[in-house]
């Protein structure tokens, strides 16, 4: 059995159905499970509870964590260290492998440029500073032999049919509405995003190679470097749209933060904005050489017909 800690996000649907590759049996854990392949198992539970998180555990050869939390600094403050401490021990107790579906916010701003599983955990915001924590206590359980485990590591992501994607809430769906397509930032640098049908096959990948645990990864993205007015004139260009934008400054985003909650989150984020922003999977291209990267054209033509 595999099971999907977090079900019902875009990148966990999305694995659910990666996984059937893999195993005929497959759980999908969270507060409101649903079903994505006929036969899932489904399993109720807050994963900030360590007696539901250990019985979610239970009977499983791989646990995929993919917990979403509200993008809120006192909610991952509060709640990841938790729901972290609780999938180490539950997936010690029951002798399962854990996969931690990561993203990049632990970095060191100097080496946005060219991320590389390598880069130093120096996380310039509070958000970074939480991730950061809870990587180093999965590290050390991995160092410690306690626990076999890997990271694998998502740059911003974007696809068919996700809700919780940056670029197409600012650019598609404002383009969408016959409105100018929003950038944060300065719009003349590269900014990498990872497609998430790649990620969730990436992720399924790992998960059941062996010699892939115990170490991070960077899941698969493009090698193209695409500045923030190239991704909406890519956008406009197969939506039959002129390509009009307009950029938010930190300032702006500021002073709107006061009114807007989410914006106000965003504002210790805006570093990954204002300078070039590339993320190096060529580790697991060496690994993987057979594996298929989608281009950002055909992801861009994929995500939009899917919306049709």
């Amino acid at each position: 059995m595999q099971t999907i800690l977090g079900a019902g996000g875009a990148i966990s649907n999305s694995l659910a159905t990666e996984l059937r590759q893999y195993t005929d049996t497959i759980r999908l854990v969270s507060r409101h499970p649903k079903r994505i392949n006929e036969t899932d198992e489904l399993v109720s539970a807050d994963l900030t509870d360590a007696a539901a998180t250990a019985h979610a555990v239970a009977g499983s050869e791989v646990v995929y964590l993919l917990a979403g939390l509200q993008y809120k600094l006192k909610a991952w403050q509060q709640q990841w260290p938790v729901i972290m401490q609780n999938v180490i021990e539950a997936c010690k107790q029951h002798n399962a492998k854990l996969v931690f579906f990561d993203n990049m916010y632990m970095y060191d701003v100097n080496s946005l440029g060219n991320m590389t599983e390598e880069a130093p955990l120096n996380p310039p915001s509070k958000k970074g500073a939480v991730r950061a924590a809870i990587v180093q206590k999965l590290m050390n359980e991995i160092q410690a032999g306690n626990i076999n485990a890997l990271i694998a590591r998502s740059a911003d992501f974007y696809g068919p049919n996700v809700n919780t994607s940056m670029l197409q809430e600012t650019v598609y769906k404002n383009l969408k509405k016959g409105k100018k397509a929003q950038w944060m930032g300065v719009v003349a640098k590269v900014h990498s995003f990872t497609y998430v049908p790649d990620a969730a096959k990436a992720t399924a990948l790992l998960g059941n190679t062996p010699d892939a645990f115990n170490q991070v990864w960077h899941l698969p993205t493009s090698t193209e470097r695409l500045t923030g007015k190239d991704w909406i004139e890519l956008f406009a260009k197969h939506m039959q749209v002129q390509p009009r934008y307009t950029t938010f400054s930190k300032g702006m985003i500021k002073v709107l933060g006061l009114f807007i909650p989410i914006l106000g989150e965003m504002h210790e984020m805006l570093y990954q904005y204002d300078r070039d922003y590339f993320f190096n999977s060529q580790k697991f291209r060496n690994r993987f050489p057979d594996f298929q990267i989608t281009s950002y054209e055909e992801g861009v033509q994929q995500t939009i017909a899917a919306d049709r």
